[in-house]
């Protein structure tokens, strides 16, 4: 019988002999690919300065709130500069030239903080206003998946505005592991955006949502077909939602072309391919209801 260490061996000759394939998969330099656990450390850190009174480290006082927030932006600042300057190196770009265009990008992010700020109270209040289970603003920041996927994707849309690959979708995805709530950081989302519930909500890349618009749990924005596969990279595949719309759980709003006009309400389980017009309520008729005792 042949040594279990000497299989072992045999084995990872075999895989690394495979690593030689060339293939997209067959990358095992781990320095020129972004690192998720940083990632997910930088999120944590921006909602720390979205939400500076809320989430906090233990030595944080509102007194020396100054120079609490400058070291914990220099800390993301120097993480996200490295993080932004990986993916460019994996795009083409020479370390230089990464590490220089990621110092741009990442100030330019930091800039707009104090509007991604203003949008997510939007997001807060709408929370408040339309849940009457909701005790307080508290509770929504610390407990409400839905203002948390929110608040991760106005982040990321900031980066993916500013044309960063990998990571915003990366943010987005770990939202979405967290909270079961997809939305693309492609997408753009006006102000008073409430997701109640959230679970299984999809908003793909190319949706527009206007304001005050409330969606609820197991709601597809999605692609009317996506069998085109990369042909259809940079087109409108998804649906447009104007402002004061309501779409209840279970909903499928697809395509390119579709609009739902404003004051519309869409109701549970519809399936909508073709545009509404606005201050229109949608419903499905006749489902039938079978009531039948047991033995």
């Amino acid at each position: 019988m042949i040594p279990i260490e000497q299989e072992i061996e045999s084995v990872v000759d075999s895989i690394l002999k495979d690593y030689g394939g060339g293939r997209d998969i067959d990358q095992i330099e781990p320095l020129r690919q972004p690192d998720k656990d940083v990632v997910v450390d930088i999120i944590e850190k921006l909602r720390r300065i979205v939400f500076p009174g809320y989430f906090r480290d233990k030595n944080y006082r509102s007194y020396n709130a100054k120079p609490n927030l400058s070291m914990l932006i220099e800390d993301v600042l120097f993480h996200l500069n490295r993080q932004i300057a990986l993916v460019f190196q994996s795009a083409g770009e020479s370390k230089e030239t990464a590490q220089e265009h990621a110092e741009q990008i990442s100030l330019a992010f930091f800039n707009e903080i104090p509007r991604v700020r203003a949008m997510v109270q939007t997001d807060l209040e709408a929370a408040y206003a339309g849940d009457p289970a909701a005790t307080s603003m508290a509770e929504i920041i610390f407990a409400y998946p839905g203002l948390f996927a929110i608040t991760v994707y106005r982040l990321a849309h900031v980066l993916y505005t500013l044309h960063v690959p990998m990571l915003p979708r990366m943010m987005t995805e770990h939202a979405h592991s967290e909270t079961g709530i997809d939305i693309h950081p492609g997408a753009t989302i006006g102000k008073y955006f409430f997701i109640d519930h959230g679970t299984g909500i999809v908003i793909g890349e190319t949706t527009v949502i206007g304001e005050n618009v409330k969606i609820y749990q197991g709601v597809t924005l999605g692609a009317l077909s996506t069998r085109g596969g990369q042909s259809l990279r940079g087109k409108r595949r998804h649906p447009t939602i104007e402002d004061n719309v309501t779409i209840y759980a279970g909903a499928s709003v697809l395509g390119g072309d579709t609009v739902i006009g404003r004051e519309s309400v869409i109701g549970s389980n519809a399936f909508i391919t073709k545009s509404i017009a606005p201050n229109t309520t949608v419903s499905i008729k006749n489902q039938e209801l079978q009531i039948k005792g047991r033995l």
